[in-house]
């Protein structure tokens, strides 16, 4: 059987990228996103349109050390083969680590349980080396006893329209989203937050990360982010913390422990 003829499996691949220079995981219509350049990646080694589908679409500019997406393809050459057919048709920023075949039951978006980001930010300046994956504080200096203190108002189960955007295009999801884990962790001038949950909104965990900086700055006091949470609606008070900081780390396809 020719490989055109072949019948189709369903492969799921682990990547990592760089998103400083893509307009985010999602294709776009202008401008050059990761989505597409692994889909033309797949063409070229297919010599078909292959369509994929990402565990999530990560926003402008934020990175992933585990983002995972499946699409569907025939293929008898090993995954071996396959994922360095990948490699040498994508650009250095982004980077197939695991490929494997799988049932046609599994779904990057639907099967996956919860998703984990580290933003990363640091007080005074980053390094040339690092300016591009960690968030830059500047003359500002944070209060980390106090971030943890609004930080534990938004774990657990909620409705989180004060900490989302809209994305302009009529899509609606539901707000309620579960929040497992929030963490502000500081090492010298290094802090990380951490936020481990079962899915995230538009820009959510970029906006929770701006009212913590508000809160460990003194703009907001704690308890302002329950307030705000409670409100449900957004308002200038929530400031969207820039992309660099952010990466996605994991997909979880098994509820972690908390």
């Amino acid at each position: 059987m020719s490989e055109a003829n072949a019948v189709p499996s369903r492969w799921r691949c682990l990547c990592s990228y760089d998103g400083t220079n893509y307009r985010g995981w999602q294709k776009q219509p202008n401008g050059q996103s990761v989505q597409g350049c692994i889909e033309q990646a797949l063409q070229q080694t297919f010599t078909k349109k292959t369509k994929t589908i990402g565990a999530g679409r990560t926003d402008a500019g934020v990175h992933a050390l585990g983002q995972v997406f499946h699409f569907d393809a025939a293929w008898r050459h090993g995954s071996d083969k396959l994922l360095n057919a990948l490699r040498v048709r994508l650009p250095e920023d982004i980077q197939p680590l695991e490929l494997v075949e799988v049932p046609s039951s599994f779904h990057a978006l639907c099967s996956a349980k919860g998703k984990y980001y580290v933003y990363r930010a640091v007080e005074g300046h980053a390094l040339p080396l690092e300016m591009r994956y960690v968030h830059s504080l500047k003359n500002r200096s944070l209060d980390v006893a106090s971030m943890r203190k609004g930080a534990d108002h938004l774990v657990g189960r909620h409705d989180f329209s004060s900490f989302a955007a809209s994305r302009g295009s009529g899509e609606k999801e539901s707000p309620i989203k579960e929040l497992w884990r929030l963490e502000v962790v500081r090492s010298g001038r290094r802090v990380k937050i951490k936020a481990l949950g079962g899915g995230f909104l538009y820009k959510m965990v970029r906006s929770i990360v701006g009212a913590l900086f508000d809160v460990g700055i003194g703009k907001l006091e704690p308890d302002d982010i329950r307030d705000l949470l409670e409100s449900r609606e957004r308002t200038r008070m929530v400031k969207t913390a820039p992309a660099r900081g952010l990466s996605l780390e994991k997909v979880y396809y098994r509820r972690p422990k908390v």
